[in-house]
């Protein structure tokens, strides 16, 4: 069969667009497809994905998660200015890795998020999507996907809220909502 790489964006107000994009990448993975997942806001803390993906890695070396933002920007406005230049890097080495050719697929986890925050222009993520590979498998989470990213993207799944138990005063739960 031949393969024809796909965008694929995860985007909406409901919990689980990270979530989906990692059961993807497990899938991916099973089938002997290499996988890349740079986070575009997560880092510094640890959350259950990385110590699963690192399990995966020792059985077969080809997975990986990297972590390359600082975090929430929304709560953080006076390092806004870090947060951009790690989002600036972090979209260059999405860049380079999505054309070396070392990957199947590649997730932008919270991509989305960066653009809506002001830490990258939508426009540099639809240059990146026009340099995509044709076999490449390219994946965008986060909540507010642009319309032309939208547009730009191949398959698109928008996670709706219906309920969460944060309006019960229920905390995020560990192992299930990071």
């Amino acid at each position: 069969m031949e393969r024809h790489g796909l965008v694929i964006v995860h985007t909406g107000d409901g919990k689980g667009k990270t979530t989906a994009a990692l059961g993807l990448a497990l899938r991916a993975w099973g089938d002997g497809l290499r996988v890349l997942i740079l986070q575009f806001i997560k880092g510094g803390q640890r959350y259950g994905e990385l110590d699963a993906i690192a399990a995966l890695k020792n059985v077969r070396d080809t997975i990986e998660v990297r972590q390359c933002g600082l975090g929430f920007t929304k709560r953080d406005e006076a390092r806004k200015p870090e947060h951009i230049k790690a989002a600036q890097e972090t979209l260059r080495e999405a860049k380079d890795e999505m054309l070396s050719g070392a990957w199947d697929l590649v997730i932008l986890d919270e991509i989305n998020y960066a653009v809506k925050f002001g830490l990258l222009d939508v426009q540099e993520v639809l240059a990146l999507l026009q340099e995509k590979p044709s076999q490449l498998h390219l994946v965008l989470t986060g909540r507010d996907a642009r319309p032309e990213i939208v547009e730009a993207a191949d398959l698109v799944t928008e996670m709706h809220l219906v309920k969460h138990p944060f309006k019960k005063g229920i905390k995020a739960q560990k192992g299930i909502e990071f």
